[in-house]
């Protein structure tokens, strides 16, 4: 009876953020119609119990992914989310990606692992003071430099090696990531809308993953269950 009612209040908190809010009818996946308790002046509404099922599943998988010591990348560059994602991220120290997905991230992971590598060299040489004996111009590049890698690559100074676990808000969006994971058979938690299609996911989360409320809600129950 009480995780009836833990359930019940679980999906009300999911209702009152919008997370039952999914596309038009006119694009709707035709797999993530099981997804759907009805259609509502030609909105779909998305069934919340699913949703909460889903949303359970996910944060059971990353438990035992944490418990096991293994590595999370999180990838939202969607706007409405990227600075929730990244202060959500930098605050538990986990690896994030929300400004672009590199293109080769994880089929070539050495060679762009060297550009953070390099941001992370010109920090700390920057930090002892070793730049001071360069020219005023010189230092201006260096600088230039320096923020185009941590503007790009910040997220994943903490990251050292490949993945093994990815949460991926919208994965519509993140197609590129969502191809990179699977030919490295990297498992994927990914939050999605109703114009995407869940069966190729190991953990999708069907939900409305544009309004900021209802990603955020989402991201945070899921990044809760790795960190806690």
């Amino acid at each position: 009876m009480k995780d009836q009612t833990n359930n019940v209040e679980a999906i009300e908190r999911l209702f009152n953020a919008g997370v039952h809010l999914g596309h038009k009818k006119n694009r709707l996946h035709p797999k993530a119609r099981k997804y759907v308790y009805k259609i509502v002046n030609g909105t779909a509404i998305i069934d919340l119990t699913k949703t909460l099922s889903q949303i359970q599943s996910a944060q059971a998988f990353l438990k035992q992914q944490a418990k096991d010591g293994k590595k999370l990348l999180v990838v939202a560059t969607k706007k409405t989310v990227s600075q929730f994602v990244t202060d959500t991220c930098k605050e538990h120290e986990i690896p994030y990606i929300t400004i672009k997905w590199m293109p080769g991230l994880l089929t070539n992971f050495e060679t762009l692992m060297k550009n953070v590598k390099k941001m992370i060299d010109l920090e700390d040489a920057k930090a002892r003071g070793e730049w001071d004996k360069f020219v005023k111009h010189e230092r201006t590049k260096l600088n230039k430099d320096l923020n185009r890698l941590k503007r790009l690559y910040m997220g994943l100074s903490k990251l050292g090696k490949k993945p093994d676990v990815m949460f991926v808000v919208d994965a519509r969006k993140e197609k590129n990531a969502m191809i990179e994971a699977k030919k490295n058979n990297i498992p994927v938690v990914a939050l999605l809308d109703t114009n995407a299609n869940p069966d190729s996911i190991p953990y999708p989360i069907v939900g409305n993953d544009d309004a900021a409320s209802a990603a955020q809600i989402v991201i945070k129950d899921v990044i809760d269950a790795y960190v806690k």
